[in-house]
């Protein structure tokens, strides 16, 4: 049967998606030094390879890679992990998806090698296992903590004091010993709890997170002199870092996105308004003039 030129174009895209995720799975298999890992990955490389080969039987030739791609979701693993990687990736497949249902139409396989590389993957990427993912927890507790606590002494100390300095000196010293103490806190919780985690790992990613929160937030206090402005700036910092680690957990975990967004926004937001109100009241209180 005589191919269109328009099918001839969507089975070539179709061999490229498969040959450009063969290359990425692959490559970052041979970056992983847990064999378990590195094996589900080297699977489902073989599986994109096969339906590779298998749109080449209608075709009759090879496509290329792209290359620009697997450089570009090798990179993104290797920085934020490589479970957040290809579920980026898989995420990113409507267009895919979309040309898989054009081609069935014309070759009706196309159907069945979709839904089954689908059934497959999925299987396979439930079973991998990342360090990162596995402390997520620790990680909430200390970003979750820092933002609470940080952003409301932040507004309280904003207009308490009105003094950038005193602000980012008091700021910083509340921030590392909350740190310290939320960091002992997961170490004593986890190691009492007997989990699979490990007590001294999870303490180090819950007082880095903290650690790193503390720091974004201060930073305004030390660049401006405006106080309202650097907590305006903190304040936006704060939700810009919930949005981002919420999308990161929403993808590599496969959760939904929107209700943690809002549900850890409006506690950071609520707790740093109610903070603000009552430095305000404080200082009237008190009398204070700095």
């Amino acid at each position: 049967m005589a191919m269109s030129p328009e099918l001839r174009r969507r089975l070539r895209q179709a061999q490229r998606n498969e040959i450009t995720e063969y290359h990425i799975y692959t490559r970052l298999a041979r970056s992983l030094p847990d064999p378990a890992n590195r094996q589900i990955l080297e699977q489902i490389g073989a599986d994109e390879l096969r339906h590779y080969q298998a749109w080449k039987v209608h075709t009759g030739e090879d496509v290329a890679p792209d290359g620009v791609k697997v450089r570009l979701y090798y990179l993104i693993s290797r920085v934020l992990g490589f479970t957040f990687g290809v579920r980026l990736m898989e995420l990113g497949e409507e267009t895919a998806q979309a040309n898989y249902e054009e081609i069935a139409r014309s070759i009706p396989e196309a159907a069945r090698i979709h839904d089954d590389e689908h059934e497959h993957e999925e299987q396979l990427l439930e079973m991998l296992d990342e360090e990162r993912l596995r402390y997520a927890g620790s990680v909430v507790l200390g970003l979750n903590d820092a933002l609470v606590e940080l952003t409301g002494a932040l507004a309280g100390l904003t207009l308490a004091l009105q003094n950038v300095q005193l602000i980012a000196l008091s700021g910083m010293i509340t921030g590392v010993a909350a740190a310290m103490s939320m960091a002992a806190s997961e170490y004593l919780s986890v190691r009492a709890e007997g989990s699979h985690q490990q007590p001294l790992r999870a303490a180090t990613y819950t007082g880095i997170a903290y650690i790193l929160t503390v720091a974004l937030l201060i930073t305004p206090y030390l660049l401006f002199t405006n106080f309202y402005l650097d907590l305006a700036i903190a304040l936006t910092t704060a939700v810009l870092i919930i949005a981002a680690f919420n999308y990161y957990i929403s993808v590599a975990k496969r959760v939904p996105f929107r209700s943690r967004f809002l549900e850890m926004a409006g506690v950071s937001l609520g707790v740093a308004a109610l903070s603000f109100g009552l430095g305000y009241l404080i200082r009237i209180w008190l009398g204070v003039a700095v």
